[in-house]
């Protein structure tokens, strides 16, 4: 019974570890997404950084059953609109890609810096 219990137990920390590191690179993309100084296209229309920064992080509010990790949170909210399904993009420079792929280079970089 205590080597069920100190499993379970186990089980339970490394569950808060993970969402708690969730919740670090998820508020690194947030701010990341904030500070770029890009143009976030969403619905046919042009966000700037700051906006689209709100938006993701309110997104992310409602919806945050939807992202237990930092990979969740790019493919199911931050990446098309859960109103009409067309895909984010982000314009930097003269380059526009979709915001998903932009986040997910985002999240790789930040995570080697980590390593």
């Amino acid at each position: 019974m205590r080597r069920l219990f100190a499993a379970a137990s186990l089980g339970l920390v490394l569950a808060a570890g993970a969402l708690a590191d969730a919740d670090q690179e998820i508020e690194y993309l947030l701010t990341y997404v904030a500070d770029s100084g890009c143009t976030f296209h969403r619905n046919g229309r042009a966000h700037d950084s700051a906006e689209a920064a709100e938006h993701l992080r309110l997104k992310y509010r409602r919806g945050r059953r939807y992202a237990a990790s930092a990979d969740d949170f790019i493919d199911r909210l931050a990446s098309s609109s859960s109103w009409s399904g067309l895909a984010y993009t982000v314009s930097c420079g003269d380059s526009t890609e979709p915001s998903a792929d932009w986040l997910h280079r985002a999240l790789a970089d930040y995570r080697a810096l980590a390593d």
